[in-house]
């Protein structure tokens, strides 16, 4: 009997990772459609085709489902930031692209409402910066990092810089994503980004 255990809790593991999965994609459309308040457990437990006490079994409220929602949506775009980057020429380019991946990113709506609108209340601003922050700090300093290896822009110590340009991409972030014509403002915020990093070359 025992020789059965281990693929018998395998098979539970992977069924509560499906389930959690569920709730976290159920929980992402359904805070993008309609928001965090008008958005309830019952909703997403029913989205997920799963009952409240599975959804209570993998999250402790809905807060905490919105943080989980909120941590895949900034995954997401921190892959496509990577996929753009990898297409381009040099360092500077690579995080041009990036950035404008972000940008592009900023117009989709759960990135828009999740991320940028609610998420600042909903998870409380020091919670919101400090998610945010972790996601994006790591990888705007590596690109500094390689850029100024590279010879491509002008030596200087990477941590205050990276600060500065995380905080101006999620300022532009914030500013696409309140735009009524988030497309328009993206394209003259792209333009301003372009010109910083060119600021940037020895």
């Amino acid at each position: 009997m025992t020789q059965f255990m281990p693929s018998t809790r395998n098979r539970k593991v992977e069924q509560g990772e499906v389930t959690r999965a569920a709730l976290v994609v159920a929980a992402m459309e359904l805070f993008t459609e309609k928001g965090f308040a008008a958005t309830s457990t019952e909703d997403i437990a029913a989205r997920a085709n799963v009952t409240k006490g599975a959804l209570y079994h993998h999250f402790a409220d809905k807060e905490d489902l919105f943080r989980a929602a909120f941590e895949a949506v900034e995954a997401d775009m921190v892959a496509k930031i990577h996929a753009a980057g990898e297409r381009g020429r040099d360092p500077v380019d690579k995080m041009r692209r990036g950035f404008r991946a972000y940008l592009d990113a900023c117009t989709e709506p759960a990135m828009q409402r999740i991320v940028l609108l609610e998420g600042p209340s909903v998870l409380g601003w020091s919670t919101w910066h400090e998610i945010d922050e972790a996601y994006g700090y790591g990888l705007v300093a590596s690109a500094l990092t390689m850029a100024m290896e590279a010879g491509a822009i002008e030596q200087q110590d990477v941590g205050p810089l990276a600060h500065l340009l995380l905080g101006a991409l999620t300022q532009a972030g914030l500013v696409v994503a309140r735009a009524d014509d988030p497309r328009k403002r993206r394209t003259a915020l792209v333009r301003s980004l372009d010109r910083m990093l060119e600021g940037l070359r020895p």
